[in-house]
């Protein structure tokens, strides 16, 4: 019986399963963040490794042939060279009841969007639109090429994630009050949930306090709660971030695909599960812009497509 590992390494939590070559998945465990560039390479490989640990507690030693790991922000040289210093350590760790059986083949690093990807539809080639608290469109075709639109941070970029929806929001919220901008109803509700007396004190939350991206990021649903209820300014933003994510989607279908193909979209992340106004929003225009696309739920997590990528190497 040959074991792998498939490793889901993000910003808020690790998740890995532990998987036998039949596709039978035979353990889960969960940890915390191992974003290397967030949380430090050290907590990074300790959320890993914990995560390993849960998945096989109950099989006692196992012997691992394979390994994926798919982690955010993994997708440049110097990136890879940091995760397989983890995998080194995981191999040489005393505290892991593993028998380590890995050749360099057998061990695979890549970015969280190949994982989303794999495991959103069970096989290699699509597209997946990830919409988190940031957001990325990844796909790629039958002959291995692949093309990322999106993924530059909060800064940069991330259109269409929970993130900029929030901010979006709150910027509405403000030029309302000043009198720039239409009325919205998010004014008063932004008021309400922080509980403040004036939306000036905007100002001590978000810059005094210092609050985090994640936290202005679950400002998001209050935006599709008003849009659900007729709110203009707030139905405007949610139409912008849903473009924003279809032509993404087009631009990479069209680097990808022919217009012949019948092509697999997967949306993941926790935007298109909360705010299911911008998700019916996306499909109808994705497949009104390209008849032959579809639009799907995932069928596994993440984390499953790690493993389905390291089983594959046991095939190769």
């Amino acid at each position: 019986m040959s074991l792998v590992l498939g490793i889901d390494g993000g910003g808020t939590k690790t998740v890995c399963l532990l998987m036998r070559d039949t596709g039978q998945v035979l353990g889960r465990g969960e940890a915390g963040a191992s974003n290397y560039q967030n949380v430090g390479k050290q907590a990074a490989l300790c959320s890993i490794q914990s995560a390993i640990a849960q998945a096989i507690v109950s099989l006692g030693t196992v012997q691992v042939k394979a390994i994926c790991l798919g982690l955010a922000g993994v997708g440049r040289p110097w990136d890879i060279q940091v995760v397989q210093t983890f995998v080194q350590q995981l191999q040489s760790s005393q505290s892991l009841p593993v028998s380590w059986a890995l050749q360099p083949s057998n061990v695979v690093i890549c970015n969280d969007a190949l994982i989303a990807l794999v495991g959103g539809l069970g096989h290699t080639v699509g597209v997946v639109a990830i919409a988190g608290t940031g957001s990325i469109v990844w796909g790629q075709n039958s002959q291995g090429c692949t093309k990322r639109v999106g993924g530059w941070g909060p800064i940069l970029g991330d259109s269409g994630g929970a993130y900029q929806i929030a901010i979006s929001g709150l910027r509405s919220a403000l030029r309302a009050y000043d009198g720039c901008d239409l009325p919205t109803t998010l004014e008063p509700r932004f008021r309400e949930h922080l509980g403040l007396s004036s939306l000036e004190d905007l100002v001590n939350i978000i810059y005094q306090q210092g609050w985090s991206v994640q936290e202005i990021a679950a400002l998001a649903p209050i935006v599709a709660q008003e849009a659900t209820s007729g709110d203009e300014v707030a139905l405007g933003i949610l139409e912008d971030a849903v473009q924003e994510f279809v032509q993404a989607t087009q631009v990479v279908m069209d680097s990808l695909f022919t217009p012949s193909q019948v092509i697999e979209v997967v949306t993941t992340g926790s935007v298109w599960q909360g705010l299911s106004l911008m998700r019916e929003r996306f499909e109808a225009s994705v497949i009104k812009s390209k008849p032959l696309a579809k639009v799907i739920f995932p069928r596994h997590e993440p984390a499953y497509g790690a493993a389905l990528l390291a089983l594959k190497t046991l095939w190769n």
